[in-house]
Order: structure tokens, then C-alpha cells, then sequence
């Protein structure tokens, strides 16, 4: 079974210097029927705009994951990190019993754009901690590339939670087919460009919730970036 939720049909939230769309119900957006899709929590897409951020603030007992199209986002937190994410980064910080930070676009003239991933831990109350890692264009250039799992296959970063995340980037005749092992379910987010899910054409900011079907097949894509969850 495949279900379409398009990007016009995202909460949305307009703060002036963020403009925020809401995959699954988050803050002042409430939807009964897109409140999480298995562990996964969260899927914002922010644009912030130039000198502006996220002041500090509290999280716990989450997987977040940061991934950055455009610009550039300086993360610091309570367990001394800091760091500048980029086009190409990854960013994992598990709450845990909780830490403080912040995010924030240096760039003096040009907005950030990127996705807050929020994944739910299969165990609560562990040690905050964070992890970042590169995925250039040449690893994901049609073909999925593990950038999260639960045991760091093939160099990707750490999930507390039986989740995988792969990345990838298509054009023409690239494609990539994704197995499903028997009781999973997979979600594809549609970052930017076009592409083809199992036969149905989906564009910038659509996603595609798929169970009780083995394969995911991605083609036919057009300047396509897509993340693809594979949760149990």
C-alpha cells in the first residue's frame, strides 16, 4: 500500500525570519492523521534567514538528525559541541536525558535551508551525545547511501531506534530499488526536484508512506534529492 501525503497538504508556520513546513504535527500544527509514521516524529523543513536561529533550548529522549540543503547552520549544545553544518552533512544528536543547544545561520546575507528529522529512541533516559559525518554528492549520486542506522553500517551515524535513513540523488535514467524486509514500512521525503515512487510522480516537499510492499523503486528523477526511512 502506498499513500501520498503532498507538500501543499504540510503544516505550515510563517515566524517572519523562519518559515517552517511540518511534515507530522508539530507546535501549533495538529493533525490526528500525521501525528508519526512508526518511530519517526518529526520532518520540518526550515528556511531561516540570514544572522537568525534557534535560541538555546531544551530537548530529551530524541534522535535528531540535521540535514542541510542550502547554506550553512552552526549547531552548540550543553555537552560542549560545536559545529558548522553543511550541504553534504549529517548531523545526529540523541537528547537522551537531556541537553541545551542551539542553531544558528552565520551567513550575514544568505538564509539556511534544511531538515530537522526527529526519530524516537527505542530506549529513553541514555547519555546525550552527538555525531556528524559527510555524504558528498559522489556517494549518493543515484544510488541510496546509508546516513543512519542503529549499528553504523557502512560508516553511517548512530540511531538509538531500529531505523535506517538512506540519502540519494537522481536524474534521468538513475535509479535505485529498495527491498523491504517482511513487516517494515518505509517513508520517502521528497527534498528537492522530481522522481517516481512505485509508478507515482512526486515533487519537492511530497512524501510517500509505503507497508505490506517488499520493493521502493525510485526513477526517473529530475535534479531529485530524497530521503528514504526504512522503520520497523
Amino acid at each position: 500500500m502506498l499513500e501520498i501525503r503532498k507538500a501543499q497538504e504540510r503544516g505550515y508556520a510563517d515566524h517572519g525570519w523562519l518559515k517552517s513546513y511540518h511534515s507530522f504535527s508539530f507546535a501549533d500544527y495538529f493533525d490526528a492523521e500525521h501525528v508519526e509514521f512508526g518511530s519517526l516524529r518529526v520532518i520540518n523543513e526550515d528556511r531561516v534567514a540570514a544572522g537568525r536561529g534557534f535560541g538555546t533550548h531544551a530537548h530529551r529522549d530524541m534522535e535528531i538528525i540535521t540535514y542541510v540543503l542550502e547554506g550553512r547552520l552552526e549547531h552548540k549544545d550543553s555537552i560542549g559541541t560545536g559545529s558548522i553544518i553543511e550541504p553534504g552533512d549529517v548531523q545526529r544528536m540523541s537528547a537522551g536525558t537531556g541537553v541545551r543547544h542551539s542553531e544558528f545561520n552565520p551567513s550575514p546575507a544568505e538564509p539556511v535551508h534544511f531538515l530537522q528529522i526527529w526519530i524516537q529512541p527505542a530506549q529513553t533516559g541514555i547519555p546525550p551525545s552527538y555525531e556528524q559525518k559527510r555524504f558528498g554528492p559522489h556517494d549518493k549520486r543515484g544510488r541510496l547511501r546509508l546516513i543512519a542506522s542503529p549499528d553504523a553500517s557502512a560508516g553511517s551515524v548512530t540511531v538509538h531506534q531500529d531505523a535506517y535513513v538512506h540519502a540519494g540523488l537522481f536524474d534521468g535514467d538513475e535509479r535505485a530499488v529498495h527491498t523491504l524486509a517482511a513487516g517494515r514500512r518505509a517513508y520517502v521525503h521528497v527534498a528537492r526536484g522530481k522522481i517516481t515512487v512505485n509508478g507515482v510522480a512526486l515533487v519537492a516537499g511530497d512524501a510517500a508512506k509505503i507497508v505490506d510492499t517488499s520493493q521502493v523503486k525510485l526513477e526517473h528523477g529530475d535534479g531529485a534529492e530524497v530521503l528514504l526511512f526504512d522503520l520497523a
